[in-house]
């Protein structure tokens, strides 16, 4: 059996996010949905696909749902599989280079005739890339101690952050100065759009980063900790194992209840994240500059948030630390439903609204990784099965926050009133982590 604690594989581990937070920030939450807006023709523009008119934004936040709720779907049977063959990091790279290429591939989706690329490999570049997170985040429990979890997810967190902003601040170089990297001449000082070859560049680049980064970590991890030999069906015995853990889980209230929490407070958080940009592209009207400046804060914020709120856990510990959280989620929720779009100031109060959101964005996706690495059984060694309910519970969740959000939107023709809808989702996650048990590591 592997041993825990070992310091080069840890910084490996804490190096994926290097690695893969480039596309969240720059495919999920900044430069894609903008470039898609671009191409589909802007706010309340209506587009053609499988038949069917869409409102783009409509259309937009189903595909992302959908992509969620594949993950949802294979995630636990890969994941109870991999634990049974003793092999999670091969399912690792398998979802790394899928989302990697497919993000790659975004390079062709560059006019509105091409849009089923642009969906198409949309859903399979999210597929790839929370498809491996499924499987890192159960190393997690593997190499470290509990109580290193907190410090170890906040590392992890803030490399990801770091590198993210990175490559980001590289790409915005060249969307204002298209230009000096040889593209056609759009300055987004006269208020025109930058070139689509920027963009499409961009998409190849995040690939790149992501796949090259990877291979430090994948050189570092150990492939069979606990030496498990596989045996024949193993599908049918993943199955199995699959089983054994829902019925341990059902077993452990604490658990029972941190997922609950985990999937209300994931509805809303993550939901926001994913569709920040488009709120104040369409909603606000704010030119991309603008928009991309603020998910940097967003970033740079979020790093002191982690390391903040970490400190903070110590003292008071992780669920009133996450309570503190959730309660500035509601204030950012009601803000952001009550920013004025006519105020020649509303970019100043997007970057404030910005701001508070980036230092809970730290703090929640870390303190809710690392508590729930402090709850799973010790003794265990079904780390990505149990990980996978995890990981299947966040997304999910997504599937219902961008689901709602979409609903809500077509309904009302109001993308405020679908942010402030997730206050709701933010107030329930309070009410349930209220009712959560201390354990050993989780007061």
């Amino acid at each position: 059996m592997f041993n825990k604690g070992n310091k080069k594989v840890i910084g490996a581990w804490a190096f994926y996010d290097w690695a893969n937070s480039v596309y969240p920030l720059v495919i999920t939450t900044a430069v894609f949905p903008l470039f898609y807006g671009m191409i589909t023709g802007g706010k309340d523009a209506t587009v053609s696909f499988l038949g069917a008119e869409w409102n783009n934004t409509v259309l937009y936040s189903y595909t992302l749902s959908f992509s969620f709720l594949i993950v949802a779907f294979i995630s636990p049977i890969l994941s109870s599989i991999a634990d049974y063959m003793g092999n999670k990091k091969r399912f690792m790279q398998f979802f790394c280079y899928l989302g990697s290429f497919s993000v790659m591939s975004l390079y062709f989706f560059d006019s509105i005739d091409k849009l089923w690329v642009g969906i198409t490999f949309s859903i399979l570049a999210s597929v790839g890339f929370w498809g491996s997170l499924v499987f890192y985040n159960a190393y997690l429990t593997e190499i470290a101690h509990p109580d290193e979890h907190d410090d170890i997810s906040a590392r992890g967190f803030i490399h990801g952050y770091i590198g993210s902003v990175f490559l980001l601040v590289f790409i915005l170089s060249m969307i204002m100065f298209p230009d000096f990297y040889g593209f056609i001449d759009h300055a987004l000082a006269n208020g025109e759009k930058p070139p689509v070859k920027v963009f499409q560049y961009a998409f190849v680049l995040v690939g790149i980063w992501w796949i090259g980064f990877a291979q430090y970590t994948f050189y570092h991890l150990p492939s069979n900790s606990f030496k498990r030999k596989p045996e024949k069906d193993f599908i049918f015995k993943g199955f199995r194992e699959l089983r054994k853990v829902f019925k341990e889980i059902r077993q452990h209230p604490t658990i029972y209840i941190f997922l609950w929490f985990f999937f209300l407070i994931s509805a809303g958080v993550q939901t926001i994240i994913v569709l920040a940009a488009k709120f104040g592209d369409e909603e606000l009207g704010l030119p991309t500059m603008n928009l991309i400046v603020t998910i940097l804060l967003i970033q740079l914020v979020a790093i002191v948030g982690a390391l903040l709120f970490s400190k903070i856990s110590k003292k008071i510990g992780n669920v009133k630390t996450l309570k503190i959280t959730i309660v500035v989620w509601v204030l950012v929720s009601v803000g952001a439903y009550l920013l004025p779009g006519e105020s020649p100031n509303v970019d100043v109060y997007f970057y404030a609204l910005g701001g508070v959101l980036g230092l809970v964005l730290g703090a929640t996706q870390t303190l809710a990784r690392s508590t729930y690495s402090k709850l799973i059984p010790e003794d265990t060694y079904d780390n990505a099965t149990y990980f996978s309910f995890y990981d299947v519970t966040e997304k999910i969740a997504i599937v219902m926050g961008t689901l709602t959000f979409g609903l809500v939107m077509d309904f009302t023709k109001s993308m405020r009133s679908s942010v402030l809808v997730l206050a709701i989702f933010f107030f329930l996650a309070f009410v349930v982590i209220s009712f959560m048990k201390k354990t050993k590591y989780v007061k």
